[in-house]
């Protein structure tokens, strides 16, 4: 990069500590410049590439290819960080401005013929190299990645996809923005004690907190925030505050005005159907699945029907039995999407004896932390080292240096774990820094974002059992960034297909409930006692109730988001195509879709789930299976498997090809029967 006084060197080059960024060095206002000169010198590199007169090799074109744009790479990573994490008005605009413009960017490399042909020079006699498997498969998947980009497309077809592309990533900015943008707008206060009936302490306590941070400290807010609204739904005696709550959650993404997401997303599907088409797949869940372990439409279909048959089924029982608890406190209302977790939660109750808030206090998110950690140790001998007063993008962010088991550093882990109005929903991981060997390498700087409620000052924020999976989850993918052992920056980590990016982290779930692991780790936070062996025993003995909701809920949104992308009639309305598509799915009318479209980030803030929501259920396939291995040695720890796991599953990255990787570790693919069985379906 130029040496231009006007641009702040603290976002390109690091020097914090630990090898962080210097977060007080640098404000909104230097992005802009930054960005431009980062964008400038990256092209600058490639075009260097591009136009070498010597005749292209793996050192001069693949490797020099993936050492380009560090300084592009360290400004990008702080911002999409700011954008997901902590925004503002200043980093909202700038987003809608960079989006395109990352587009364009990606664009001219991908499609530059000349950077093309030395790939495809290297392509062709990729038999004829002498290269190992690894550095093959990044040959391999970068001329796939440049022809899947149109490199192959002549001018006028190059020029059209670069247009659908940058028109896309505007979109999806602006999809994303809208939906926090009614998200931390809306909050429901409450300041009669009597509509509080019902809510625990815990909730209670969060809501408080909500409305103080909106400047309302004499009430209490329900927020949209996933850590407030579900809870209050299941809590709430108050109906129609449950509805009014309710609705504003389902409706994130269509309430008229600027923030409306249909048009968005109506324009988003029409472009991804011509994206395909130009580039010769029949549709775009096509070309999107090209590069997956599922392949084709068709083999995601084969693994969702079947699960959506026996969930619809197992819901409907459910439902009915919701429906006569209903009847028995003499009301004679049909259960509507506002009562189903009301009355789980009681049913659950009186079936197992137990309820959420009473599970609650044993589950201290300080202690589910040292519980995350403490499994990665066990499993893979690394260790956490918590390093306090290192300023980051927010005051509540910690810092973790990793280490590996003979002491040196691994990498650096970062959390950040509480909800707040300048944070998009839901959860996260990612990476400030990947990690590579090639040209001295690099460690990984990894971090995860949650949404958990924040409790009042001086006390323990607690967790609901989702809560706490979300947390190993999310740390299940950090591992998958932490761990990785390869030698090439396109292949590390989490670069790996769709459909198996899921399974380092939900097969990482599982540990939370090993009884060693809740035994030690669910203490009740005033008493410090461990969590009952009775109320373990129900907890574990209630994993799959509410399977068939759970399940109805969750493969709606994806057999949605393969109807958006296999079909190709033009969709006017995307809201009348949702719904006609659930009826055709006779959608069960007591439950809603995980993800309406509206506000289906996942799918529309970017594409990086488009036609791919499916993969959660892929990945389960294998993780249920997966901890089977260990589950049939009697020991969750045992250290061969263990051994194996972190060898094919953690720390090979896209080294191989992810079906070759998995037989590696387990001798043999899954079938969806564990899968299944493990739901209660």
């Amino acid at each position: 990069m130029s040496r231009n006084p006007e641009l702040n060197t603290a976002l390109t080059q690091w020097n914090g500590p630990l090898g962080l960024p210097d977060f007080t060095a640098f404000s909104d206002a230097d992005f802009a410049s930054v960005f431009d000169a980062a964008l400038a010198a990256d092209l600058a590199e490639v075009e260097a590439i591009a136009n070498n007169p010597q005749a292209p090799t793996i050192n001069n074109t693949l490797k020099a290819l993936q050492l380009t744009g560090k300084a592009l790479d360290h400004v990008s990573s702080i911002f999409w960080l700011r954008a997901g994490a902590h925004t503002n008005e200043t980093i909202q605009t700038l987003e809608r401005d960079i989006a395109p413009k990352m587009s364009r960017h990606y664009s001219r490399i991908m499609m530059n013929p000349a950077l093309f042909a030395r790939i495809d020079a290297l392509y062709e006699q990729r038999d004829a190299l002498n290269v190992d498997a690894e550095t093959r498969r990044v040959l391999e998947k970068t001329w796939k990645g440049f022809v899947r980009s149109g490199a192959k497309l002549d001018e006028a077809g190059k020029q059209e996809l670069a247009e659908i592309n940058e028109k896309l990533a505007s979109l999806g900015a602006r999809f994303g923005q809208n939906v926090l943008k009614d998200e931390a707008s809306w909050a429901l206060f409450i300041t009669d004690e009597a509509d509080l009936v019902g809510l625990p302490d815990f909730l209670k306590n969060a809501m408080q907190s909500a409305a103080t941070e909106r400047g309302r400290p004499d009430a209490y807010a329900v927020t949209l925030a996933r850590s407030i609204v579900e809870p209050f739904l299941t809590f709430a005696e108050n109906r129609s505050l449950r509805e009014q709550a309710f609705n504003a959650w389902a409706r994130r993404g269509e309430n008229g005005g600027e923030t409306d997401n249909r048009e968005i997303v109506r324009e988003m599907v029409a472009l991804r159907e011509r994206k395909a088409h130009l580039l010769g797949y029949a549709n775009f869940a096509a070309y999107k699945l090209d590069d997956t372990m599922a392949k084709t439409p068709k083999a995601v279909m084969d693994l969702l029907e079947p699960v959506w048959d026996k969930a619809r089924a197992k819901a409907a029982e459910e439902e009915e039995a919701l429906q006569q608890l209903i009847a028995a406190e003499g009301r004679n209302h049909k259960v509507a999407p506002w009562d189903w977790r009301f009355y789980a939660e009681k049913l659950r109750a009186e079936r197992y004896a137990f309820d959420e808030a009473e599970l609650k206090p044993y589950l201290q998110l300080e202690k589910i932390i040292e519980a995350c950690f403490d499994v990665a140790t066990r499993l893979f001998g690394i260790r956490f080292e918590e390093k306090k007063g290192i300023p980051t993008w927010h005051p509540d962010v910690r810092v973790f240096q990793v280490f590996n088991p003979d002491g040196t550093e691994r990498g650096l882990f970062l959390g950040d774990y509480f909800a707040r109005t300048s944070k998009r929903s839901g959860a996260w991981m990612s990476a400030l820094q990947r990690s590579h060997k090639l040209d001295g390498g690099q460690k990984p700087i990894i971090y995860n974002v949650m949404n958990f409620a924040k409790p009042k000052e001086g006390e323990p924020a607690l967790l609901s059992l989702d809560d706490a999976r979300t947390l190993f989850h999310e740390f299940g993918h950090a591992l998958h960034g932490l761990l990785s052992d390869v030698t090439w920056p396109a292949v590390s980590g989490t670069a790996v297909s769709r459909d198996f990016v899921e399974l380092p982290s939900q097969l990482y779930e599982h540990w939370l409930t090993v009884p060693e692991i809740l035994k030690k780790y669910a203490v009740h936070y005033r008493t410090g006692d461990a969590m009952p062996k009775a109320l373990l025993d129900k907890v574990l003995a209630a994993q799959t109730f509410n399977a068939g909701f759970n399940t109805v809920e969750f493969t709606a949104s994806a057999l949605v988001d393969m109807a958006f992308h296999t079909g190709n009639e033009k969709i006017d309305d995307p809201l009348a195509f949702e719904k006609k598509t659930l009826e055709k799915l006779s959608m069960p009318q007591a439950i809603i879709m995980r993800h309406r479209t509206p506000h289906f980030t996942h799918v529309f803030s970017g594409d990086g789930y488009s036609a791919g929501y499916y993969s959660y259920m892929w990945s389960e396939v294998l993780d249920a299976d997966a901890f089977s291995a260990f589950e049939e040695t009697g020991d969750a720890f045992n250290p061969e498997i263990a051994a194996r796991l972190k060898q094919y599953i953690y720390a090979a990255g896209g080294s191989r090809d992810p079906e070759e990787l998995y037989i590696a570790f387990r001798g043999k693919m899954p079938t969806a029967d564990a899968m299944i069985a493990k739901r209660g379906l």
